[in-house]
């Protein structure tokens, strides 16, 4: 007798191995011990993810789950942001009931592609709190539905897979390191689809299928870089950004925020060596500047300052500001600290920008002249 579960369960086992003999390719890059071990952490966090939002999905009965914390990261997290996301049934009607919670900017994006486990292939309908009907206490009601709403809408097309939420804070510590932070958040079906029947052995084969599935997107299947398509806002050139128009681009990236205009660029520095970034905030809803790595993950932020918001950021007389990526603390306001990493991502989020940014200046220098 064979049980299909057990059948997918061996499946499963076979990716980890499969991932563990990616990571020796070639087109990885990953010569040393301690570059494959931060892949591991990275499969590891990916697959933790794919375990709570997947194994049990039910889009007849669903459940916002928080997306990343401290110890879960993937997909480009931020210290400044709580996210989550539900799964979904594009024939089934939805209401979400939530409330803003002090947050500067909230907003919902529906994801298309992603029924069963499948990466996020672009982005459909978009709602952010300028566009929603809030309540005087911060209370507000969404509607999801193919068919058109008068208020509050979130529309759903045959692809769309699940929804994506985000809520940003500028605080003076990161809001994703508060124990006790908690948006209040529920989405519930039209029609009561009644009480879900006990797992039973094809339950369980299709939660662990959506789990490899997830889990091959981001790790086997994923490209050999993190963001290896064109995209103008990334620089070609370590250590200098570029600065693109302002545009509606970013819809065509699954995951990512619609409201958001980025620029990104690789840090490569020696022992001794700090990146200066010198610029000025546009005039926008939020703003921050994150450390990544090639997984698009934040280093520990718990205890080391790896990103600034603009209510973190010590400005100059004149309303700039001057940044200082070093692997060592430099004594000047605004470090990024890199924890030693000799290379990693720099990026940055404008939201809701109305003015044109100004470049990002950088230099290369040695921390001891600082």
């Amino acid at each position: 007798m064979t049980d299909r579960s057990g059948q997918v369960w061996d499946e499963l086992v076979e990716l980890m191995g499969e991932i563990e003999r990616d990571w020796g390719r070639e087109a990885r890059a990953m010569p040393t011990a301690d570059e494959r071990a931060e892949a591991r952490i990275f499969a590891l966090n990916s697959l933790q993810h794919a375990l709570e939002f997947w194994s049990q999905a039910d889009p007849a009965r669903p459940w916002f789950y928080r997306w990343f914390s401290p110890t879960k990261k993937l997909l480009g997290d931020n210290p400044d942001a709580i996210y989550y996301g539900s799964v979904i049934d594009p024939e089934r009607d939805y209401v979400i009931r939530g409330n803003l919670a002090g947050a500067v900017y909230t907003s919902f994006t529906v994801e298309v592609g992603t029924a069963g486990g499948g990466m996020s292939k672009a982005l459909g309908a978009t709602l952010n709190d300028d566009e929603i009907k809030v309540g005087s206490d911060g209370s507000y009601e969404l509607h999801l539905s193919q068919n058109p709403q008068p208020d509050n809408w979130l529309a759903l097309t045959p692809e769309s897979g699940s929804v994506t939420t985000r809520h940003y804070f500028e605080w003076d510590r990161p809001a994703a390191t508060d124990p006790n932070m908690h948006v209040p958040l529920s989405i519930e079906p039209t029609v009561d689809p009644g009480p879900p029947p006990i797992p039973d052995d094809e339950a369980c084969a299709l939660g662990l299928q959506r789990v490899i599935t997830f889990l091959r997107s981001v790790t086997v299947d994923w490209p050999t870089g993190p963001r290896d398509i064109p995209l103008d806002w990334v620089s070609s050139e370590p250590n200098r950004f570029t600065n693109p128009p302002l545009d509606e681009g970013n819809r065509a990236i699954g995951y990512a925020a619609a409201d958001n205009a980025y620029r990104s660029t690789r840090y490569e520095l020696g022992p001794d060596e700090a990146l200066e970034i010198r610029g000025r905030f546009p005039n926008c809803r939020f703003a921050n500047v994150v450390l990544n790595n090639r997984f698009i993950q934040t280093p520990p932020y718990r205890q080391r300052r790896v990103s600034l918001n603009r209510r973190q950021t010590v400005l100059e007389p004149d309303g700039s500001f001057r940044m200082i990526l070093a692997h060592r603390d430099p004594g000047v306001p605004n470090w990024l600290d890199t924890a030693g990493a000799p290379t990693g991502t720099v990026f940055w989020r404008y939201l809701l920008p109305d003015e044109q940014p100004t470049q990002l200046e950088t230099q290369v220098l040695s921390v001891d002249d600082l």
